[in-house]
């Protein structure tokens, strides 16, 4: 596999938005299959999907589309700046710490600053939940299904490539949210009855 030609072949899978804030990088030392780190805002740089090809390499065609599909929504559907109850705390308490700063109020920098990272960890944790990684499951589907693949041969593909990436990783067990995801898409195949409880989701 000439690994130029990969990434080529992977940028014509992916969506025009993973392209554009998107960068594919060859990264052999690392032991993961491939990696999509989770981007702050103040990261204005492409934001990097990281591949070992010489692991990569030993996937089968469809479980490369869904993994790269996939770490590609993981990193486009990040919403920082949704307008929700959080973040519009975050902006008050910004313009509230701003102007207890310039008044020299001690108390009220201490209350404004306290919301403000109360409210921009719940953005974090919201950004890092069970529903957003299946939501980023649901999206690459989408996308594959655009591409020619069936929705269950999406799920599929996705599933063979989470739990053979493991494999490759030298992982005897996938984590917590692997085996929420895993479980989501057997259901998704058609492999299996039993879906993913709501409660779950919102962990």
């Amino acid at each position: 596999m000439s690994i130029d030609a990969e990434i080529s072949r992977l940028l014509d899978v992916m969506p025009a938005s993973g392209r554009m804030l998107t960068k594919i990088v060859s990264k052999p030392q690392q032991s993961k299959v491939i990696d999509a780190p989770f981007s702050p805002p103040w990261n204005r740089d492409s934001r990097p999907i990281y591949i070992n090809f010489d692991l990569w390499r030993r996937l089968s065609r469809g479980q490369r589309d869904l993994l790269i599909l996939r770490a590609t929504s993981s990193l486009t559907n990040i919403r920082w700046f949704k307008a929700d109850l959080y973040q519009g705390i975050v902006l008050a308490s910004v313009i509230g710490l701003t102007l207890q700063t310039i008044q020299g109020d001690a108390l009220g920098m201490l209350i404004a600053g306290g919301l403000t990272a109360i409210s921009a960890r719940q953005i974090w944790q919201n950004n890092r939940s069970v529903q957003r990684e299946l939501d980023a499951d649901q999206s690459a589907i989408k996308v594959a299904v655009r591409r020619g693949y069936s929705e269950v041969e999406a799920a599929k593909n996705l599933l063979e490539g989470i739990e053979n990436a493991a494999q490759l990783e030298g992982r005897s067990i996938l984590d917590f949210t692997e085996l929420i995801r895993t479980q989501n898409l057997k259901s998704l195949a058609n492999l299996s009855p039993v879906g993913v409880p709501d409660n779950v989701k919102k962990e």
